[in-house]
């Protein structure tokens, strides 16, 4: 991690055009931001009882709801995300808070333990806050992303200390003063724009319990680098190339729908959305044939607009990426369909076929609105072809047999699998994943077990 260059600023994902910078935070400035933190962990943290956390949570979630225009706007601003979804991320993080502000005392509540046999007395776990926490966030969902993490934790009694992504500086300041506008105290949830070397300082900090990244799996394996040297417990949200796998179905147009809703959300930016689609052999043609249409159905517009759909892709430096990475897909051998075409630094959604296992882009993430689809014998085949993959994140099964679909399920490599729903995550789901996409969760009764001692209190 060795990037002291760090700019956070707001580029214009369209033209490229730097709009506002801000700068990093001192070396002293972060020294004192721990310190704060630590202090905050050791005094209000430990003096307030969970209901009291839970009411400053519950007031989050309302000051989101009221500010709901200017947060929505800000996310399309710094990455281009379409109006209609940013206004859906910022109304999920509500839902997020409300969450845990309703089920805090459930999920901190003691655990009794059945002793065994002829044992006198009692046991029960305990469960209290670890300390200062670092939270590593990246630009597709600027706000979610932090709900996800901020709002166990500090209903726990754990303080927070988040490093937004360089390019969503607006939305990581406007977050800051929500908790502080909603009576957490200072050094409960500070935002520091830090660079890459001062993170690595925060990690190795004896004060800093725990760090949560969402991110590629090279910062993952960096950030996990320089915990296990610290011994600090990490969890790591990273990439992911879900399979979409169709085996059966009494409603192709409704799948396609599917297909293409999960596959363009975010301009294609999303970590667990499908990215390769795997149909079987008797759907394969009138799939492709149907998906092909409606994916070419989509233009990239002003994703400002209410109604708009696909807008570029979150800067200059990622439609880079793309673009280059399509070309070697072609290079390699695959066929795109449709789409392909770059204007600016939106892509029209874009369908490739024949993919082969010696294709780069075979073990690649497309993170943008490109959907590799590929055809498969049967369900073995299609099993095997969704778990040939470094990734682990997220998985979609269609199916109308319901044994197929838990047989399937139990096969599939993945830390989530959704069968015959997309776009179903909600506060109460634990999201995660295994191999190359992480370990750990967040969200449900699992995020709030991530960062907490489970102290057992045995009794004679």
């Amino acid at each position: 991690m060795n990037d002291t260059a760090t700019t956070y600023a707001v580029t214009d994902p369209a033209s490229g055009e730097v709009l506002a910078t801000f700068p990093t935070i001192t070396d002293e400035e972060l020294r004192r931001a721990i310190t704060t933190a630590d202090e905050t962990h050791t005094t209000w943290s430990r003096s307030t009882g969970v209901a009291d956390r839970a009411a400053l949570l519950h007031r989050v979630a309302e000051l989101y709801r009221e500010r709901r225009e200017d947060l929505a706007t800000t996310i399309v601003r710094e990455m281009a995300k379409p109006i209609d979804q940013a206004y859906g991320e910022v109304d999920f993080c509500a839902d997020i808070y409300d969450y845990y502000a309703d089920h805090a005392e459930e999920f901190l509540a003691d655990q009794p333990i059945t002793l065994a046999a002829g044992s006198a007395g009692s046991a029960f776990i305990r469960k209290s806050s670890v300390g200062v926490l670092l939270g590593i966030m990246p630009w597709n969902f600027p706000a979610y992303q932090i709900a996800r993490f901020a709002g166990p934790n500090l209903v726990i009694g754990n303080t927070v200390l988040l490093k937004h992504a360089p390019q969503c500086p607006e939305s990581a300041l406007a977050i800051e003063q929500v908790f502080r506008d909603a009576g957490f105290p200072e050094g409960a949830y500070t935002n520091v724009f830090a660079t890459n070397d001062q993170v690595a300082d925060v990690i190795a900090d004896a004060r800093v319990q725990g760090v949560s990244l969402t991110g590629s799996a090279r910062a993952g394996a960096a950030v996990a680098e320089i915990a296990g040297r610290n011994l600090t417990k990490v969890v790591l949200e990273l990439g992911g190339s879900d399979p979409f796998v169709l085996l059966s179905t009494d409603d192709l147009d409704a799948v396609v729908e599917s297909a293409v809703a999960t596959r363009l959300e975010g301009n294609g930016q999303v970590c667990n959305a499908a990215k390769r689609f795997l149909v079987a052999d008797h759907l394969y043609d009138d799939f492709l044939a149907k998906f092909t249409a409606a994916m070419s159905a989509v233009e990239p517009t002003d994703p400002s607009v209410p109604g708009a759909e696909l807008g570029p892709l979150s800067s200059p430096t990622a439609a880079d990426r793309l673009e280059a990475q399509l070309a070697a897909a072609v290079a390699q051998g695959a066929t795109v369909v449709t789409g392909g075409e770059r204007r600016g630094n939106a892509f029209t959604p874009t369908v490739l076929t024949g993919v082969t296992v010696d294709n780069d882009a075979y073990r690649e993430e497309f993170f943008g609105p490109v959907a590799a689809v590929y055809r498969v014998a049967d369900e073995d085949a299609a099993v095997e072809l969704a778990n040939d993959t470094p990734f682990g994140l997220g998985s979609y099964l269609f199916t109308t047999d319901a044994e197929q679909a838990l047989r399937v399920a139990d096969r599939i490599e993945a830390g989530m699998v959704y069968v015959n729903i997309v776009g179903a995550d909600s506060p109460e789901l634990p999201f995660g994943g295994v191999k190359a996409s992480g370990f750990g969760r967040e969200l449900g009764p699992m995020g709030a077990d991530e960062f907490v001692n489970k102290k057992l209190v045995r009794i004679g």
